[in-house]
């Protein structure tokens, strides 16, 4: 099955839920980089939740989720453009070790200097425009409480998050509650009861069931009482910008005197995409049609070559 966002509305429309399934993205999100688990779990955690707050924005550009901090790690960060198209990383200080018992408080607010940042960037920025930026300390436990605080105190938003990660899926479950204009006390009532009967329910998830149900059972587990409007699901995929081209671009601007000098230390110059951590290798001959044209590049076929 293909990763996918898929969206309900509770009938009387006063609130969203939504679920995401992160299984071939995230297997691509880690085919380069080796993390502990738990934060490899942090990273699958932010990277379901930027789908699922992407997907209620309308604009054109990309949504970028930052959690930096003043621990072991220093900065996790996903973006997800409006194609539900994602990357993710993770930046660690290498003077620590991260403890298997660590948390996200640990990890990444030891001193209380962790920072949480919500990024819009627009596609088509005009000259002189800034993204917007909105930036809180970091509140709560989990990526989830985190998320949901943020949500609230900057959105004004109600907003509740079920997140989850393992090696092989990263997943989780939005309910939001929609904004209403006016209306009688008896359907503001009716409203109320909704958002608290979706709640309640969605309490009872665990993590074992969002990493090994599939969605659609998960959603008639459960809301099997409640009449959904569905919608199509949306595809998810992974996307890193990197590629050989742009390495060797790079490669040039440095100039051949100082690649001359890399190749003097070792056999090969090796470089990884500094986001995604895919590796790119030059040997001597690759290095050498670098500079045969200035305005030409000589890529070998082979991605990589070990």
């Amino acid at each position: 099955m293909n990763d996918s966002l898929k969206k309900y509305l509770f009938e009387d429309r006063s609130a969203r839920v939504q679920t995401v399934n992160l299984t071939q993205t995230w297997a691509n999100a880690q085919a380069h980089q080796q993390y502990p688990v738990i934060i490899r779990n942090l990273l699958g955690e932010l990277s379901a939740a930027a789908v699922l707050l992407t997907s209620n924005i309308k604009f054109d550009g990309s949504l970028i989720l930052q959690l930096q901090g003043d621990g072991p790690i220093t900065l996790i960060v996903v973006e997800c453009d409006t194609e539900l198209r994602v990357r993710a990383t993770v930046k660690m200080r290498q003077e620590f070790v991260c403890p298997e018992n660590g948390t996200l408080q640990t990890l990444l607010n030891a001193n209380g200097n962790g920072r949480f940042t919500v990024v819009l960037d627009p596609k088509n920025r005009s000259e002189g425009m800034q993204p917007y930026q909105g930036v809180v300390p970091m509140q709560g436990n989990t990526v989830a409480q985190v998320l949901e605080h943020y949500m609230k105190n900057s959105e004004q938003l109600d907003t509740r998050l079920w997140l989850a990660a393992n090696a092989h899926k990263a997943s989780g479950l939005l309910l939001q509650r929609l904004p209403v204009a006016g209306g009688i006390q008896h359907e503001q009532d009716t409203q109320e009861e909704t958002w608290e009967r979706a709640i309640q329910f969605a309490e009872t998830l665990s993590t074992e069931e969002l990493l090994e149900i599939d969605e659609d059972t998960l959603i008639h587990r459960l809301y099997w009482e409640e009449t959904l409007i569905a919608y199509e699901p949306l595809p998810v995929s992974w996307f890193c910008p990197c590629t050989r081209e742009r390495v060797a671009k790079m490669l040039q601007m440095l100039g051949s005197e100082e690649i001359a000098n890399i190749l003097s230390e070792r056999d090969k110059v090796e470089i990884s995409c500094d986001f995604c951590g895919k590796p790119y290798i030059f040997d001597p001959i690759d290095c050498a049609k670098l500079f045969l044209d200035p305005d030409t590049v000589i890529i070998s076929n082979n991605e990589s070559r070990h």
